[in-house]
């Protein structure tokens, strides 16, 4: 027989499973790229599924539409934010994570910026920064940062550390001379902030 004439072999469970999980990653990077441009008020379904070259009804049928498919970015962000922390690792080398992150990953800076504009909090996003604050109180009473500081407020700080090459790019590049596109920016920077937070450990 044929390849022409030959019946189309269905494909098999794990296959159709392969498939969707595909689709439904090419839908999550599509909406990052439409929220982190445009923020959640400004992005529309039909230019995430055309990003994304998948039926519009497809991502009803996946995230439940728009809110949906926001609500799994913001949980993915959750996770990899877990994955950058973990307990054992230090903090220079937990806020190094999230610098170089940030500036791989640019538009998830630019939706945590669209969120923190909007005013409005995801589901979840108290107890999530509760939790961050929460692990630098354990590393405050372990003895990696200093007693007289306030992890609330330290947190704050570290957040912001980490955005700011995206955020202030201009000031990062005059304040420096260097791009903060370049590695050789990225390092410096990673560097420096490691020994700032060494600091943090040592009492004055």
């Amino acid at each position: 027989m044929s390849d022409e004439r030959r019946p189309r072999r269905s494909p098999a469970e794990g296959e159709r499973v392969r498939d969707a999980e595909r689709t439904r990653e090419r839908i999550l990077e599509a909406a990052l790229v439409e929220f982190g441009e445009l923020g959640f008020a400004g992005a529309r379904i039909g230019a995430i599924a055309r990003r994304a070259g998948v039926n519009q009804q497809l991502i009803s049928y996946y995230f439940d539409g728009k809110a949906g498919l926001y609500a799994a970015l913001t949980e993915r962000w959750r996770q990899m934010s877990a994955q950058l922390s973990p307990p054992e690792a230090p903090l220079g080398e937990v806020v190094a994570g999230f610098v170089r992150v940030n500036a791989e990953q640019r538009h998830w800076v630019r939706l945590l910026i669209w969120q923190a504009l909007s005013g409005e909090r995801a589901e979840g996003d108290r107890d999530y920064r509760q939790a961050m604050v929460g692990d630098l109180r354990r590393r405050l009473e372990a003895g990696e940062i200093d007693r007289d500081l306030d992890p609330g407020f330290l947190q704050l700080a570290l957040f912001g550390v980490a955005l700011a090459p995206v955020l202030l790019a201009e000031f990062a590049e005059d304040f420096t001379g260097l791009s903060p596109e370049s590695p050789e920016f990225r390092d410096a920077y990673v560097e420096q902030l490691k020994r700032l937070i060494a600091h943090l450990g040592k009492s004055a």
